[in-house]
């Protein structure tokens, strides 16, 4: 596959929307951000739709437009033209579809202002999303064991999640289950438990894998300001900076 038109428009995508996740495909190999940039760029684009309006049964069509997208590269047909679909439908498979189209079903939540009806429910939102994303992303790179990015994914989800809670509030929205302090340094330890069983078990992530995994090591600053001090949240003072990401994708030691 090659650097095209509309590889670059998917980093430019990425560049605007997820500067995270753009910093640690910058830092994998070339071949690689072939496989994270429309990857990457199709989680921005159905992460936005249901922001874009405040209409809800318009954010459900656009929503709909990216399951219809999903559907048609699953079934192996013609593929609608867009700067993101041409070349993720050159990269995916039918599996991977399946997996996309449950991470659009599940931003079906941000469309709505109804809370997380339990636990499972708010774990079920993580692993569909951040999860699906990172998985796919990690079999097509290379070999990797499922439990284990999925776990990674988790904890840089629920990393990223802490970030958005203000502006999730301020739209209305009930990000957590328990909002108290205690509560948030919970979800956090959770957080970290399952990354630090993800590291434990890193070698079963092959290192062609493991540059989809490169942006996970921010969520270790966040989660830790987060039980040091829960207030930091609310306030938006949560770390933004990855001064190990270069290490990182040296040593693949996410």
């Amino acid at each position: 596959m090659a650097f095209d038109a509309d590889l670059t428009a998917c980093a430019a995508l990425v560049e605007r929307g997820d500067p995270l996740r753009f910093r640690a495909a910058m830092a994998a190999p070339v071949a690689a951000r072939r496989v994270l940039f429309p990857l990457y760029a199709f989680n921005v684009e159905v992460a936005r739709a249901p922001w874009v309006t405040q209409e809800t049964m318009i954010a459900e069509m656009r929503l709909q437009w990216w399951r219809d997208v999903c559907e048609e590269i699953a079934q192996g047909g013609p593929v609608r033209r867009h700067e993101v679909t041409t070349p993720l439908a050159d990269l995916i498979d039918a599996d991977d579809a399946g997996l996309l189209d449950e991470l659009v079903a599940a931003r079906r939540w941000d469309v709505y202002r109804d809370a997380f009806e339990d636990v499972e429910h708010f774990a079920r939102y993580m692993d569909q999303t951040s999860g699906n994303l990172t998985w796919v992303a990690a079999r097509r790179l290379g070999q990797a064991d499922e439990a284990v990015v999925r776990d990674a994914a988790f904890g840089a989800g629920v990393a990223a999640w802490f970030h958005a809670i203000p502006e999730l509030v301020a739209a209305g929205r009930v990000p957590l289950l328990d909002g108290r302090a205690e509560g948030l340094r919970a979800l956090a330890r959770e957080a970290q438990d399952r990354l630090a069983r993800a590291r434990k078990n890193r070698r079963q992530v092959s290192r062609d894998a493991r540059v989809a995994l490169l942006h996970v090591g921010q969520a270790d600053a966040v989660l830790k300001a987060v039980i040091n001090d829960p207030t930091a949240v609310a306030e938006g003072r949560l770390p933004t900076a990855d001064p190990g990401l270069a290490w990182r994708a040296l040593t693949g030691r996410w």
